[in-house]
This record gives structure tokens, sequence and C-alpha cells, in this order.
């Protein structure tokens, strides 16, 4: 094909999905709106180096016409009126039928954080997604048969493509690599659309990372010329846009309006949101330091104020407002373990409902029920709560900005659990797992990106650890790396090669003097 390479190894019907027909439209796509996503990327550098610099975050005075004037997102589309429960994880192919079967509402099929980009995950999982939209998807293991149950008890597909920072090199265009946001979303369009169409919904997709406006509008262009090369109406596209990084938590309205005849709403996307708040003010001393990560709950005023605002914004627009992630993984073993984080699953899903969400996330089958309980003893019979428009919020940007009030503390405890957490997830990511069950949580990407900028910011503001009286250095957390090394060396199935890529690694995003943006970035580069 004209322009486009392929340089990742072939497998098992690959060129069912690899069809020159489906790179082509692909490849219409990254010629058409490539050079725009680079654009947005320098965009970015630039708000960094601003806010490196002293800037700080607000509304912005020159889109106050849209946060002022009246309009309404599109009305829900088939699907997703109502979306109580929403489970998420990667796309392999157990998984999918699982989620599918979970009992969710929706079902979001992970190709980011949850999904270590190997390009036998990115090309399988356009497979079983379709495979799962023909019916002809089934899997077997340890001696148990997994299937689909009927149609009207499945979750609806939502894919979530990679974020505009990432990109394909498996796939060349004249030489260059292909987006991964345009990747995902150009096969799975391509191949699965229709398919969703047919059955009754439509190809609907959650959009992570995005920090402005703009690039809400470079999604919807992407859109509106998806639909028009296929002939698909335009319109039918449904996007859930992540607020998951700190500028983006100020112009909420302004993305809901740039999307608004393809939204769905917004996502309380946590875990990245705190990983964008250290990223985005790193260089900004104590004002903007967090404590450790366990200890930051979303009762935090900052937090607070980011969520409340959320929903009053989605609501007054007609769209959906989706609450966070219950990371938590219930154990076989353990009741009282599962006792106590059953307690706080429950207690942050009925806070979340009670502020007027219309749904929330799972990261587990087992809590399906738990979070759909909350929701329908305050949801009833309605699909959602979208009638409360919480106009009693009022949201400033300094309470967005009011991170210093977060209480907690910075423990030797917390630094030890972050250097595990994140050897134990990025030598599973080297390994082609994206979502990593670790002490009973489901961590991903955004969670070991928390781990690592915390340790980060630490370190440059010469914390000092409230148990032992430690301050944080380098040294103090090579050693604590070796320590931690030696407890899973220990461990049954220990893979000596891949630690040690994953403790080069490590050191490279936590300990150097420069800021890794993702740490993806640089795990993407030592991946085959």
């Amino acid at each position: 094909m004209d322009g486009v390479e392929i340089h990742g190894p072939s497998a098992d019907r690959f060129d069912e999905i690899l069809t020159p027909e489906a790179l082509a439209f692909t490849a219409t796509l990254q010629r058409e709106f490539g050079a725009r996503r680079l654009e947005l990327l320098r965009a970015r550098q630039e708000r960094q180096a601003e806010l490196s610099a002293g800037g700080t975050l607000d509304f912005l005075p020159e889109t106050r016409h849209v946060r002022e004037s009246e309009w309404r997102v599109a009305p829900p589309a088939p699907g997703l009126e109502d979306r109580r429960v929403e489970i998420t994880g990667p796309v392999d192919r157990k998984m999918t039928i699982n989620a599918l079967n979970s009992g969710a509402k929706v079902w979001l099929a992970d190709f980011e954080d949850a999904n270590a980009p190997t390009w036998e995950n990115t090309v399988n999982g356009q497979l079983n997604l379709r495979d799962a939209l023909d019916r002809t998807i089934d899997f077997s293991s340890g001696g148990k048969d997994y299937a689909l149950r009927p149609d009207e008890e499945l979750a609806t597909i939502v894919v979530r493509p990679r974020g505009w920072h990432l990109e394909e090199k498996h796939l060349t265009l004249d030489g260059e690599p292909f987006s991964g946001s345009l990747v995902d979303f150009g096969l799975y369009f391509f191949h699965s659309a229709k398919r969703q169409i047919a059955k009754g919904k439509g190809p609907y997709f959650y959009l992570p990372k995005m920090e402005s406006h703009l690039e809400a509008r470079l999604w919807n262009d992407v859109f509106v010329r998806a639909q028009e090369l296929l002939g698909v109406p335009r319109g039918t596209i449904r996007a859930t846009v992540l607020i998951e990084t700190y500028p983006a938590a100020f112009e909420m309205e302004e993305i809901l309006h740039e999307l608004r005849e393809h939204s769905a709403g917004l996502n309380a996307g946590r875990w990245d949101y705190l990983f964008s708040v250290i990223k985005k003010f790193r260089t900004r001393g104590r004002e903007f330091l967090l404590p450790e990560r366990n200890a930051v709950t979303m009762t935090a005023p900052f937090m607070r104020a980011y969520t409340e605002l959320l929903v009053r914004t989605c609501h007054r627009r007609g769209a959906h407002a989706i609450g966070g992630m219950a990371a938590f993984i219930p154990s076989r073993r353990d009741p009282e373990v599962n006792r106590v984080a059953l307690e706080k699953v429950t207690a942050d899903k009925t806070r979340e409902s009670g502020d007027g969400f219309d749904g929330s996330w799972v990261a587990h089958p087992d809590l399906v029920p738990v979070c759909r309980e909350v929701f329908d003893s305050v949801l009833g019979e309605r699909p959602n709560q979208l009638d409360r428009l919480r106009e009693d919020v009022s949201v400033s940007a300094a309470d967005l900005l009011a991170v210093s009030k977060t209480p907690g503390e910075i423990t030797e405890a917390g630094l030890r659990n972050n250097v595990d957490v994140a050897l134990r997830y990025l030598a599973a990511w080297m390994g082609g797992q994206g979502a990593v069950a670790i002490h009973n949580l489901m961590e991903d990407a955004a969670t070991a990106e928390i781990s690592r900028s915390q340790i980060w910011q630490w370190i440059h503001n010469d914390i000092r650890l409230a148990d032992t009286g430690a301050v944080v250095t380098k040294e103090l957390v090579e050693r604590i790396i070796e320590e931690e090394l030696a407890g899973i060396a220990a461990e049954p199935g220990y893979d000596a090669e891949r630690y040690a890529q994953a403790t080069a690694l490590f050191k490279e995003v936590a300990l150097d003097d420069d800021f890794a943006e993702f740490l993806t970035l640089p795990a993407y580069a030592r991946m085959p």
C-alpha cells in the first residue's frame, strides 16, 4: 500500500484486521490529522513551560462566551441511556467475554492504560472486539469454557484508544510512525462501527489524556471525517471524555462544546488526575505537594471541587457524568480484606451517586453488583439523574488549585509501596500485561505514574518521612529499591531479566533530574 509499512510480526488472523482497505482508511486519517496532533503536543510543551516558569491555570477568558451561552450536547445514544455501572479492562479474549457478561451496563474496552501496547495486543484486541460483535468469540482455560450471554444481557462496548501522545511504531506512513490514537480508532471504526450499528447501538469511545478543548476539536474533526468516509450518518459516534488532566478541569464546558454532536459526557479519571497535578506543578515546591497516594481521597478539597464541577457542568449541558474507578479486587482467601475494602467501595459509590453522578467504574466483575446496588437505590427505574442540575455548586479556579489543603502524611511505608507497585507493574507491562493485580488492587499505567511521579517530587522537595524522620533522597530510594526487589525475588515466578528492565526504567522515570512526561514513552521504546 502507498506509503504504509507494517513492522510488527504477523500472527494468525492478523490479515483479517490489517486489510489493505482498513490500512488505507487509517492512513487517510493519519495524513489529514497527523500534523495537527503534533502541533497540539507542542502546545502542551509550551503550556508546561509557562507553568514551570510560575504561570497558573484558570478558566479561559477567550471562551467565556461558550460557558455563558445556552447549548446542549446530543441526547443519549442507544445503549448509553443507562450507565449506572461501567466495567473497565483490557481487550484480551477472556476479559472481553467476562466484561460483556458482567452485568455492567457499559464495558470500557481499553487499548490505553490497562493495555500494554505490544503489536500482538493491539491487533488481537481488534479481532476480539470484532469477534464479540459477530458472536464468534469463545475462550477455554483451566478446564473452564467462556462464552457470551444473549445480546440483550451484554454490556455496551465503548472503546478507549490510546492518548494523543502515543505513537504506533509497528505501522509507519512514509517512514513516520502512526498516531496510536488513530490506529486504535481507525481499525475499530473500519471493522466494527457498522457491526455495532447493526445491533442497534453505535461506535462509542472514551477519549483519554486530553489537555485542552482544541484536542477535543481534533477528535471531533476525526469523527466527522471517518463517518463521511464510511457513509455513517454524522453524529452516530459518541464519545465520553476522561477529565484526567489538570488543564482539562478548567475546560470542561469547552470540551463538551467541541464534541457536542458526538458527546456522551465526561468521566472523573481520578488516578491520572492526581498524576497530572504533580506533573504540571512539579517545579513549584510544596504548594502542590501531595501526601502518599493511599492517603489522598476523593474528599480532599481540591478533588471535591473537581468532581462537583464535573457533575454540574455535565448536567447543565445534558451530558452524563461518570464517576471514578473502584480498583479493589476481591480476595478468595481473606474475608476481612474484602469486608474492609467493600465498605470503602460502597462509601465511595454512595458519595458519587449522592453527588449526582449517573454511574461509576469498577475494575472487577465481583464489584458490579456492589456499584449497581448503590446506584439502584438512588436511580430506581430512572436511567440517570441528568435532572439534578447541581445549581448549588460554585467552584472557582482557586478551589481547583487548593492542593495544599489535602490532609495526609508521607511515610516510609508509603514510599515503599510506591516503589513496590511501580516495579511490579513495570515488570508486567514489559511482559505485555497492562492491567495487573497487586495487593488486591487493579493497577494500571495511571497508578504507576502516580507512584513514580510522587517519588520524583519528594526527592526534589527534600521531604522528611513522617514515621522515620529520614529525608527522601535518590540514595534512600535506591536502597529501598534493592530491598523491595529482594523481597520480590523470593516469590514464585520471579523473572530476573524482566525485573532488571523494570528497575532500569523505574530509575529513569523516578530518579533522573529531567521528568519524563509519561513513563509509557520510554517503556514503549524498550518494547519489541
